[in-house]
């Protein structure tokens, strides 16, 4: 009969972990009438699927059939902080494939008053459950388990017994469907999983095989074979241990028992050889120090034949002497700045001057003189941050040390998702400004705080100024408004540079991508502000007294002149003039040469069969001449390459106006690495922005034929 075995769960694996509920899995009751009671919640706190918890090789799934709930009412609290009360639970309900919570908004303090008035306001608050694990099995690869009505195939593991612990409202969830994330220094339990084999298993102890010597991994197959032994010893019916009792909840699947005693202290040899690591890793960091990016072939020869800090020191001390004839200058050391210096300089963006200074250029052309590649870039910051491998094999372990996600870096020195994101940022700006941006100046611009429909009024004088009395008592007047709405919507893209970017060692893929991104908020805003201003066959109307027709509104001086004499005649609701001057004619492509000479030419000489003498021009310097090529684009309703416009300057009185959040013009780029699901960086670009036309006082449009 064979005997189940069992390896401990890694120490660098928590045990306690925070389950997160579905984006919309929580409700909160509208307001209660004066005197009834508190306001209610309801909760859906787990789904019963996978979830990725950082510190864990593979997926985790909580198996609800085996979750403990020790008491109905639970603290609710915000965002995991005890001194945040928001309410309490009075019901908590397991069922076969969910964890169901209801509640009361008990709190009398301000966070709960934030949690209902954001509520209110539509924001979708999500449910976060603590719970800590005390039996768990690890399916390896081509097993299946069932839990919570579901097959999931391994490698997985399954939290056979866990006991729920606090409740808390969340501002965000890590993942679509059930989500989760590990609590930060979560305390260690007597937590064992069932065998893995012996590359999974150093896994689990927080190491990497591709990155460990020859020896290492020896010794450490040794102590993997010990365990194996050990536990091995008491399987059939030798008189060995008698095999762990059965689970209660009947499954055929390895269970977690406290580990049997090893052949091998297999935990002294892990300490030891993470000491060894340990040690490994500050000696390297010390030699990168001392040489300080300015002697490369000392380093790299220090580091493969295990030199230390003084004998490192005692040849940088000699390479660092003058050699005569020439002095020794030394380079500047590799840091962010650099690194970004260096993407710059790769991907051959214009004037970088203009985004890096000089001494970080200069370090970067230095140390990189044949440009930096995605991989060199990425693993340049997974050594700042305490990587200690050599190459790029183990693609996702490079990743989070690039990143400073691995649990057991102190500190991140190199921050890789800031020059990402500042690198990107730098090509996202070039391709927005890249595309026609005609519309930025014609309009007004709107800072908003949020989302919501904004009202802008224009203020129109109902009386003339009166006699002042001899006692110098002022009459009251009136003002009448004139008021116009917009309101901001946001506009984004989400792309990825995957793994085979990175093998490819594609640095043009952290420089296209963004430069797309930037392309593409730029096609939309004028997208967006073209069709709203092209649609306005109920803005420019004869009854607006805004829009000329017939052949004498052709693109010329005394189309120019008429159209002049209608916006001048132009009055407000009361019947007085306006008193805004016109400043700018709009004209498609077709009517650009004509418009440049209206504006440029002091004379515009006719000599067809009417034979017209020379002609002076009136309004010579007198508009500004802007041409788009939306205008005459029949993808627009309201296209004409005969229609022109004449008006006002934004700033005066404007006939159309962009809103932009927080006053934020250009879009935003953020840089991270790629979900779980995804083996690689990935880019999001979004643009906060609304248009909408505003005063048709503002302008005059010119059919420019019959």
């Amino acid at each position: 009969m064979s005997r189940k075995r069992t390896v401990k769960l890694p120490e660098s694996v928590p045990t306690t972990f925070e389950i997160c509920g579905e984006a919309g899995a929580l409700a909160i009751e509208a307001a209660a009438e004066e005197g009834q009671q508190l306001r209610r919640f309801t909760m859906t706190a787990y789904t019963g699927g996978e979830m990725v918890l950082a510190g864990w090789p593979y997926p985790v799934v909580v198996d609800l059939k085996g979750l403990k709930i020790p008491k109905q009412s639970r603290p609710i609290l915000k965002d995991h902080n005890r001194s945040l009360i928001v309410g309490h639970t009075d019901r908590i309900t397991k069922t076969d494939t969910t964890l169901e919570v209801t509640g009361v908004i008990s709190g009398a303090g301000r966070v709960a008053q934030e949690v209902v008035q954001s509520s209110e306001n539509g924001f979708p608050w999500q449910a976060s459950v603590g719970a800590r694990a005390e039996k768990v099995v690890f399916v390896p690869e081509g097993k299946t388990a069932r839990a919570n009505g579901r097959e999931f195939s391994g490698p997985v593991y399954v939290a056979r017994r866990a006991t729920l612990g606090e409740m808390s409202f969340v501002a965000l969830g890590a993942d679509e469907d059930t989500s989760a994330k590990v609590a930060a220094q979560a305390a260690r339990q007597n937590t064992e999983v069932f065998a893995m084999n012996f590359e999974e298993w150093v896994e689990a102890q927080g190491f990497t095989l591709a990155d460990l010597s020859e020896k290492q991994a020896e010794n450490l197959k040794g102590t993997y074979e010990a365990i194996e032994a050990s536990q091995a010893g008491g399987e059939g019916d030798d008189g060995g241990e008698e095999p762990p009792p059965a689970d209660p909840d009947g499954s055929d699947e390895p269970q977690v028992t406290q580990a049997a005693p090893s052949a091998v202290d297999a935990k002294a040899a892990v300490e030891n050889l993470r000491a060894e690591l340990a040690t490994e890793t500050k000696r390297v960091a010390t030699i990168r120090k001392t040489c300080a990016g300015r002697h490369p072939e000392i380093e790299a020869k220090a580091i493969e034949e295990g030199w230390d800090e003084t004998k490192t020191e005692l040849e940088v001390l000699r390479a660092s002497r003058p050699k005569a004839p020439a002095a020794h200058v030394p380079e500047a050391g590799v840091n962010g700045t650099v690194l970004e210096a260096a993407c710059l300089l790769t991907a051959g963006l214009q004037k970088p001057e203009d985004h890096c200074d000089e001494q970080a250029l200069d370090a970067a052309a230095k140390r990189f003189r044949g440009g930096i590649g995605l991989q060199e870039l990425l693993l340049e910051a997974a050594w700042a941050n305490g990587y200690t491998g050599r190459n790029f094999r183990a693609t996702r372990e490079v990743l989070r040390f690039a990143f400073g996600q691995n649990l057991a870096a102190a500190f991140s020195t190199i921050d890789i998702g800031g020059i990402l994101s500042n690198v990107a940022n730098k090509f996202l700006l070039d391709g927005f400004f890249s595309v026609e941006r005609v519309w930025r100046n014609i309009c007004a611009v709107r800072n908003v705080s949020d989302f919501k429909t904004v009202t802008s009024y224009r203020l129109i004088g109902k009386d003339q100024y009166e006699p002042v009395a001899p006692g110098g008592e002022l009459k009251h007047g009136t003002l009448g408004e004139e008021q116009y709405a917009n309101k901001a919507d946001t506009y984004g893209l989400l792309l990825s540079v995957d793994r085979r970017d990175i093998i490819n060692d594609d640095l043009g893929a952290i420089t296209t991508v963004p430069r797309k991104l930037g392309r593409g908020s730029g096609l939309k805003i004028n997208d967006v502000f073209w069709t709203i201003f092209l649609a306005n066959s109920g803005f420019f109307k004869t009854a607006n007294k805004n829009y000329l027709t017939g052949t004498d509104t052709v693109l010329s001086i005394d189309g120019l002149t008429k159209a002049e004499v209608a916006f001048l005649d132009q009055v407000d609701s009361d019947g007085k003039p306006i008193g805004i001057m016109p400043q700018i004619v709009l004209v498609p492509t077709a009517l650009s040469a004509m418009g440049t000479q209206l504006y440029k030419s002091l004379e515009l000489r006719d000599t067809t069969a009417s034979t017209k003498y020379p002609v002076a021009n009136p309004h010579q310097g007198k508009f500004r001449v802007e041409v788009s090529r939306y205008l005459a684009n029949t993808h627009y309703t309201g296209a004409s390459d005969k229609a022109w416009y004449l008006l006002a300057d934004a700033n005066d009185l404007p006939v159309i106006e962009v809103a932009f959040l927080n006053g934020q013009e250009s879009p935003t780029i953020e840089t991270a690495e790629a979900d779980f699901n995804v083996l690689g960086v990935q880019m999001r670009g979004y643009h906060d922005f609304g248009v909408a036309l505003q005063d048709p006082k503002g302008g005059v449009k010119n059919k420019g034929e019959a």
